[in-house]
């Protein structure tokens, strides 16, 4: 068996449209973004030509921190204030929506 390179990745799965006419509070509820941490081999990721430059902490975001149920919660947690701040900021739309083939 050859040695496998993994890395940790964290992505966003879709979140709700927004308009003018929803009331504050129905906004408030579909801007939460839900964010996902997983571990994958080098070799099943498709590189893009799209990157964020949203930077997190490294000692918060590795492989043996997946092992651990309550770590991978708080730093879910973690990664998703981030991706709140940088989604009401407005800046890198495309990142939050859903991708056109």
């Amino acid at each position: 068996c050859f040695p496998c390179t993994w890395e940790a990745v964290v992505s966003t799965q879709s979140t709700w449209e927004v308009t003018k006419k929803m009331s504050k509070k129905k906004i408030q509820k579909r801007s939460k973004v839900k964010p996902f941490l997983k571990v994958i081999n080098y070799n099943h990721v498709m590189p893009t030509r799209y990157s964020v430059d949203i930077s997190f902490d490294k000692t918060n975001l590795n492989k043996e921190l997946m092992k651990d149920p309550m770590k991978k919660k708080k730093a879910r947690n973690m990664v998703r204030t981030k991706f709140e701040e940088r989604y009401k900021s407005g800046k890198n739309r495309w990142f939050f929506q859903k991708l056109k083939f």
